[in-house]
């Protein structure tokens, strides 16, 4: 709609506007849901008159007959409809009307960008996958680009006759980008550093007034230079950020306010990720107790016993509920999946790490992780290594069973 409104041409043309008229009658009708009363009511009248006139004249006799007959019935229907109103979507008028509409836009590209997919109810998710498989993909000119967290995320569903509903990856939609390949130190530094330089620089400069002290920093390494005390503190940033922006913007802010007037060190950082995690992340936990003893149990047995921080868990187990919390409170990351190793065939796995702000008061002691996985024999002293990129021979000593944590819960069973 904007962008007709912004377009001379466009918003000229009747054609055009008469077709956006349609498509919003095609996503605006109301549905009554409730009870319907129906009352008739009826009348009916009928009459009957006939007459006879006789005239006798000079000339001739006259005679006038004149009869009338007549039935008239009236009926009257009263509907009441009691209940609830809703926006009833036909999906054949919608798309009818978008092809229709799209036909007026002069080969005019459209850009649908979906952000934050995921907050919408998993129940609800597949029925939108499905308005955008039957209305809208099909549509030339249009380019749909969506924004989701997949283990929030429900393209696709089985309805109650086995139909299947949503979109299909791979089919309808291609999963292409992962935005943690750009954003997780780990998974490649020199691409995060440059995507939280980029960042910082544009949050601070974009719309800021020419007298700003941000005004001489005229690209995004001078935010290293005038910000941090050195490249060692920046990238102890974008490590604490976890390749998640808004954490990445509050602990810079936090570190920003310890530093004061000086330039940001790694031990500011380092004070900031904690005070973060701690007014943010761990609150937001304190609701479900289960959750908080299963992250530290994580952190009892990865960091503490095995120095490292990070762990794998069998794919089977990626939708418990608690691990599930766990990520959606930010205090896991998923930074690789499907990883597999030859000495679990037929397995696969997902790479998680333990958020910064829970281990960084750690990182001065004898428990300091040493890296992300700890790999090799169990007998013999183990390894570290970063997020693998091929597969490695010895990893059951990484894996961690999250399933003889929830054994230990009182009234529960493993698997539940």
């Amino acid at each position: 709609m904007e962008a007709v409104l912004e377009d001379d041409d466009l918003i000229a043309d009747v054609a055009l506007i008469s077709k956006l008229d349609a498509l919003l009658d095609s996503i605006s009708t109301v549905r009554v849901s409730g009870e319907i009363e129906v009352s008739n009511e009826g009348e009916r009248v009928k009459g009957a008159k006939s007459s006879l006139a006789v005239r006798l004249g000079f000339r001739a006799p006259e005679v006038d007959l004149s009869a009338e007959d007549s039935d008239e019935t009236r009926k009257m229907t009263t509907e009441t409809r009691r209940g609830t109103e809703s926006i009833s979507l036909n999906f054949s008028d919608i798309a009818r009307s978008l092809r229709s509409l799209f036909d007026s836009l002069k080969s005019r590209r459209v850009w649908l960008l979906l952000d934050e997919w995921s907050s919408a109810p998993g129940e609800i998710q597949p029925y939108l996958g499905e308005f955008l498989v039957r209305c809208l993909l099909p549509l030339q000119g249009l380019t749909v680009k969506i924004a989701a967290i997949e283990q929030q995320t429900n393209f696709r569903t089985a309805l109650p006759s086995s139909q299947l509903i949503g979109l299909e990856l791979g089919a309808d939609i291609a999963a292409n980008v992962s935005l943690d390949e750009f954003m997780v130190f780990e998974e490649n530094k020199e691409r995060s550093r440059e995507f939280f330089k980029s960042l910082f620089f544009n949050h601070l400069t974009l719309g800021g007034a020419p007298n700003s002290p941000v005004a001489s920093i005229s690209s995004p390494q001078g935010i290293v230079r005038q910000g941090f005390t050195d490249t060692r503190a920046f990238d102890e940033l974008v490590r604490a950020a976890e390749g998640v922006p808004r954490d990445a913007l509050n602990i810079a802010a936090k570190a920003a306010v310890r530093a004061a007037t000086e330039k940001i060190s790694v031990h500011d950082v380092r004070a900031a990720g904690r005070g973060w995690f701690q007014s943010d992340k761990e609150a937001a936990l304190r609701s479900s107790e289960e959750a908080s003893r299963l992250l530290n149990w994580i952190i009892d047995k990865v960091i503490r016993e095995r120095r490292a921080r990070g762990f794998l868990v069998n794919q089977r187990d990626a939708n418990n509920a608690l691990l599930l919390a766990l990520f959606d409170a930010r205090v896991l990351h998923v930074v690789r999946r499907g990883y597999s190793a030859q000495d679990e065939p037929g397995e696969r796995y997902d790479v998680y790490v333990i958020d910064y702000g829970a281990y960084v008061d750690l990182m001065q002691t004898r428990y300091a992780p040493q890296g992300v996985l700890p790999i090799g024999p169990e007998d013999e002293e183990p390894e570290y290594v970063e997020v693998p990129t091929q597969d490695l021979r010895a990893i059951r000593r990484a894996v961690l069973d999250i399933e003889s944590f929830i054994a230990t819960l009182p009234g529960t069973r493993a698997g539940s």
